[in-house]
């Protein structure tokens, strides 16, 4: 039984989070990105409040530790944020996750750079394949990277590149920030930020939001933050942090078949044979083969 319900909650974690990007997708249908991202964070921060309040966990970071809260807010929350509800202005859902799924590659990258980690031979052939495979995913979706495409690309691989750094120093340097106070407080505060920034620069009109991109802000709000982070963190008690951290690898999958289902694309042969490939070369940089053999011997 307790077997069964660790499975069921991994699944449930990999269908939040792998439902995420369509919400994004459907939420930026009619709110702008900034504002998006701003009343995102504003519905979901007073459930993570309750949440700290009921584990009575602090919400401030330690002293000695506020340059790294400021770090978290723009590094983790808002920046990458906003340049994800950006991204799938002019990007599918589908794409989107397969395009966020190189984190795992930027991690090593930037363990191996302040960490000291060691980086395996098969790690940089998983990273060679990850990266092959997703050039080919571009192709077969036939996406030429025009002007908006491109920049759109690129503002969801900053966003994974942002988040991955943000792992690595979070390691390096808040490992003893519990996981409840690392999210509270900069949610919300990116949440204001990112909602002032959009009526500033954005100056939405909220007559004009439909019921699907409010349903979709209270779902990645409600159940994709507050209800996937909650189960996640219930799951790091069950789990080794190595087989957990799979769930990185396993939601894209639903993602792109969820986000073609919902935008109408054709699942083609090419987009799931490469995107198997791709999933399977990142997956070599997390559990690298010679660690594996080494395990063996």
């Amino acid at each position: 039984m307790a077997g069964l319900i660790t499975s069921v909650m991994f699944l449930i974690v990999c269908l939040s989070w792998g439902t995420t990007w369509l919400g994004i997708k459907i939420a930026v249908e009619s709110v702008p990105p900034l504002t998006s991202a701003g009343l995102r964070f504003l519905i979901a921060f007073p459930l993570f409040l309750c949440f700290a309040f009921l584990r009575r966990e602090p919400i401030l970071f330690p002293r000695e530790s506020r340059w790294f809260f400021v770090f978290v807010t723009l590094c983790y929350f808002s920046v990458p944020y906003y340049l994800l509800n950006y991204g799938e202005m002019h990007v599918s859902s589908g794409l989107t996750a397969l395009l966020f799924s190189c984190m795992p590659v930027f991690i090593l990258i930037f363990s191996a750079l302040f960490l000291r980690e060691r980086i395996y031979f098969s790690q940089v052939v998983g990273i060679g394949i990850g990266f092959g495979s997703l050039y080919m995913i571009i192709r077969s979706q036939g996406l030429h990277l025009d002007h908006a495409e491109f920049f759109g690309v690129l503002a969801i691989l900053t966003a994974a590149i942002l988040h991955a750094l943000c792992y690595v120093i979070t390691k390096q340097k808040g490992s003893a920030i519990s996981v409840i106070t690392y999210n509270t407080l900069p949610i919300g505060i990116a949440g204001l930020m990112l909602f002032v920034a959009g009526l500033w620069f954005e100056s939405p009109t909220f007559e004009a939001i439909t019921l699907r991109s409010w349903s979709a802000l209270f779902y990645l709000g409600l159940v994709a933050s507050v209800g996937g982070f909650i189960v996640y963190f219930m799951l790091l008690k069950r789990l080794s942090p190595i087989i957990l951290s799979f769930v990185f690898i396993i939601f894209p999958v639903f993602a792109v078949i969820i986000g073609a289902w919902y935008e109408g694309l054709e699942l083609s042969r090419d987009l799931m044979l490469y995107s198997a490939i791709l999933l399977a070369g990142f997956a070599i940089t997390k559990l690298p083969i010679e660690k594996l053999l080494a395990k063996a011997n």
